[in-house]
C-alpha cells in the first residue's frame, strides 16, 4: 500500500477524457477517437460509468436522448434526459434510439473547470457515435443541452421504500464504525480500535487449505459477520483527522 497525498492536492490536472481507452491531449496528434458504431431505427443499452478519480464528466451524445433506466445498480423509472453529470465511481444505464439521419455525432465528457480542462478543441474530451453507412469522418455537429439529468428526478422502479424503521438505530443490526489515524513514525489506521494487519498466510492458500469462515481468514477483529435478510444500519464517525481518506462500502 502506498500512502500519498490525495489526489485533489496534486498541482497537476488531467488535460484530456479517455473513453473507452481512447482520447487526444492538447496539442497532441489527432490519433483514432472511439467510435460507437450503431444501425439507424435500433435501440441501445450503454452502460457509463464514472471511471475517475477527482473530475466529473458532462456526458452527451449530440442531437439524442437518454433514457435512464439503472443508477449504481438500482432500476429506476425511466427518465429521459440529453446530458448528464457523471461524478467519480457513479454507473448509469441509459437507452439510446438512433433515430437521427444517418451521420456521425460527437459524443462529448466534459469535465469540470476545477477537476479537469474543459473544452473540445482537436478533439479533446470526445468520441464518435457513427451510424451505419455514415462516411469514415469526424462529426461537425454542435449541441445544446436542454434536458438535463437531475438527479432528485430519479425514483426507484421497484420497492421505492427503503428497509427498517425510519429513525437512526431502527436497523435490524446497528454497527458503529469509528476510524482514526496514527502516526508512529508511519501512518497507521485503526477501525473501531483495531489495525488491520495482512495475516501471516495468504487468504488464498488458507482457503486452498479447508479455510472457508471469512472471521478465520484475517486477523480478529477485521471481519464483520451480517445476519442474512436483515437490515444493517453503519454509523459512520468523522474522525476529525486532518488527513483525508475515503471509506468505501465493497459488495
Amino acid at each position: 500500500m502506498m500512502y500519498h497525498e490525495p489526489a485533489p492536492l496534486r498541482a497537476q490536472r488531467p488535460v484530456a477524457t479517455l473513453i473507452n481507452g481512447l482520447g487526444r491531449s492538447v496539442n497532441g496528434t489527432a490519433t483514432p477517437l472511439a467510435v460507437i458504431n450503431v444501425e439507424k431505427d435500433k435501440r441501445y443499452r450503454f452502460r457509463i460509468i464514472g471511471l475517475t478519480c477527482d473530475p466529473s464528466y458532462n456526458f452527451s451524445i449530440h442531437h439524442h436522448q437518454m433514457m435512464v433506466i439503472e443508477a449504481d445498480g438500482e432500476y429506476t423509472a425511466p427518465l429521459v434526459v440529453d446530458s448528464m453529470e457523471v461524478w467519480a465511481g457513479q454507473r448509469y444505464s441509459v437507452i439510446v434510439t438512433a433515430n437521427q439521419k444517418i451521420d456521425n455525432y460527437w459524443i462529448r465528457a466534459d469535465p469540470w473547470p476545477t477537476r479537469g480542462r474543459p473544452g473540445f478543441d482537436g478533439g479533446r474530451n470526445s468520441a464518435i457515435f457513427r451510424y451505419k453507412g455514415a462516411p469514415i469522418a469526424e462529426p461537425k455537429t454542435k449541441f445544446v443541452s436542454t434536458e438535463p439529468l437531475n438527479e432528485v428526478d430519479l425514483h426507484a422502479l421497484f420497492n421505492p421504500t427503503p428497509p427498517g424503521k425510519p429513525h437512526p438505530g431502527g436497523a435490524d443490526v446497528v454497527i458503529p464504525i469509528k476510524h482514526a489515524i496514527f502516526h508512529d513514525p508511519g501512518p497507521r489506521f485503526e477501525v473501531n480500535n483495531i489495525t488491520f494487519k495482512p495475516p501471516t498466510v495468504p487468504v488464498f492458500l488458507q482457503v486452498m487449505n479447508g479455510t472457508f469462515n471469512a472471521a478465520d481468514l484475517l486477523p480478529k477483529g477485521s471481519v464483520y459477520k451480517l445476519p442474512p435478510n436483515k437490515v444493517i444500519e453503519l454509523v459512520i464517525y468523522g474522525s476529525g483527522a486532518v488527513d483525508g481518506g475515503p471509506v468505501s462500502l465493497d459488495k
